[in-house]
């Protein structure tokens, strides 16, 4: 189920999707008015996703639900930064290793530690297809920057957010903590926590809702949207999912 899902957020992406169109288009070619809507709806999807104005729209809903928290953190202090990358072949220290979006999570959830006293710092995510997985270089990262390595919990097997809280659960209960990740992430994985019967506080990171000329076409835009588009496919999931089995 996992690679399945994986699989068919993929497919759903703005390029996969528009090459898949323009794809069918060539076989069909003899049916010109079906061909022309595939070609249509491919040029629409790349314009729209690749502009400014279409990235905002879709980033702009998701990073506005929770703002920048700098609120102090009472009693017994624990920030989770959730994994997102990284290649252990690059360089010799972890802080290069990160993708900039882990790097932008680490050094986020590295500030929310000094908004607490005694504060404990959880980092997550497996290998993949590194030798090394997520959590141990996200470790590493994070003493690079100052972190006391006692105070560092790694779940070295968490391969989504769906696994991440489930071992979070085990190791905190229903224990308040400061959550960090992407702020286009943040509602879904708010919503997974939500769901496991925890208690979260949102710390955004990773902000890629950037202003800037409308008309503008280029690839930076067209990330955004694909992590934006991502995300809603994946709250959508977890809403299919939980009716399903509720």
């Amino acid at each position: 189920m996992f690679w399945v899902k994986k699989l068919i957020s993929q497919l759903l992406m703005p390029v996969p999707l528009s090459v898949f169109c323009l794809f069918i288009a060539i076989l069909i070619l003899r049916r010109r008015k079906f061909v022309k809507a595939l070609i249509t709806l491919s040029f629409t999807i790349l314009l729209l996703a690749s502009s400014q104005w279409g990235r905002h729209q879709l980033t702009a809903p998701l990073e506005g639900q929770y703002p920048v928290n700098n609120d102090p953190i009472e009693n017994a202090c624990l920030v989770m930064v959730l994994g997102s990358g990284h290649d252990s072949t690059i360089a010799d220290r972890a802080t290069l290793q990160l993708s900039a979006t882990a790097l932008a999570r680490l050094t986020e959830g590295v500030r929310q530690l000094s908004l607490g006293q005694d504060c404990q710092l959880v980092v997550s995510g497996w290998s993949g297809s590194d030798a090394v997985p997520q959590a141990q270089v996200m470790a590493n990262a994070a003493m690079e920057l100052g972190v006391n390595p006692e105070r560092i919990i790694q779940f070295p097997l968490a391969k989504d957010t769906l696994e991440e809280a489930q071992f979070l659960k085990w190791e905190i209960g229903d224990r308040p903590f400061r959550l960090v990740t992407s702020a286009t992430h943040l509602p879904r994985a708010m919503m997974i926590f939500h769901l496991a019967g925890m208690n979260p506080q949102g710390a955004p990171a990773d902000f890629i809702a950037r202003g800037g000329y409308w008309w503008r076409l280029d690839a930076r835009n067209l990330l955004a949207s694909q992590r934006s588009i991502h995300e809603y496919l994946g709250q959508a999931w977890l809403k299919i999912k939980f009716s399903l089995f509720d």
